[in-house]
């Protein structure tokens, strides 16, 4: 089973890349962040026609997560629990077959956080405090898990191009390392690194000054996965050459293989 994350930039806007890439890669499940759209502009048509269902979580204009999947999702979850006042669309998650099982899959959109110093620096962290809370209970069920997604979140100094220039950053900051180390803590397995030790590996380009041109990347979308699921890891991929497509995300897709 492949299991992808891409955080899209506007669905409606990268249409014509997301429907080449399901073409191309063929993944049974692709988590999608950033989506921009609610269910009226959200073109479910054009993705059920190449062989997806979909379940989506929307917001007008910002956020918004879907999963798409080759089987119909089952026990889906729309928003991270842990604060019923919180109206952003940032979390959905849902349990697909998987051999003669099922792999239970969320797809992510955490919070960028900047600028430090707000309450968007707050929220941020919070929100990962919760998450690591859901997570906790997810893992009680002892069953295959995904939690992948656009965590903004750089791991370690050799996850972006230059350390010095995100030292300030939201991104990059120790708190937020020290979050997600919790995170993982628990018992998850970042898959990319459980598979390849290599440096300068990237998922993300921002748009200026020739990021992408120079390879001044960063790392920040990931797949966490539960020891069932780490069993069952054959490979990773960083589908970077989509970085190169015409108007594209300034992220790419993220993969895992698990064998059944």
């Amino acid at each position: 089973m492949r299991i992808t994350t891409w955080n899209v930039n506007s669905i409606r806007q990268r249409l014509h890349h997301l429907i080449a890439f399901l073409k191309e890669d063929e993944p049974d499940v692709l988590c999608l962040q950033e989506i921009k759209a609610q269910e009226d502009s959200f073109p479910r048509l054009e993705i059920e026609a190449a062989g997806y269902s979909v379940e989506m979580l929307g917001q007008k204009t910002f956020n918004g997560v879907a999963i798409l999947s080759k089987h119909r999702l089952e026990d889906v979850r729309r928003g991270l629990p842990g604060d019923d006042s919180d109206e952003q669309a940032r979390y959905l998650e849902g349990v697909v077959p998987f051999g003669s099982g099922v792999v239970r899959v969320a797809s992510i959109y955490l919070p960028n956080g900047n600028p430090i110093g707000t309450e968007k620096y707050t929220y941020k962290l919070a929100w990962m405090d919760r998450l690591v809370s859901h997570a906790r209970d997810l893992m009680k069920l002892e069953e295959p898990l995904v939690l992948a997604g656009d965590y903004n979140v750089i791991p370690e100094p050799r996850d972006c191009h230059d350390p010095l220039v995100w030292a300030n950053d939201a991104l990059f900051l120790p708190q937020t390392r020290a979050k997600f180390r919790k995170l993982l803590n628990i018992g998850l397995t970042e898959a990319v690194r459980a598979t390849t030790e290599a440096d300068k590996l990237y998922t993300f380009w921002d748009y200026q000054a020739g990021a992408w041109q120079k390879n001044n990347g960063i790392r920040i979308d990931h797949l966490l996965l539960s020891p069932q699921a780490t069993d069952k890891l054959v490979s990773t991929v960083i589908h970077k050459h989509t970085r190169a497509w015409e108007k594209p995300s300034d992220h790419v897709p993220v993969g895992v293989e698990l064998t059944g």
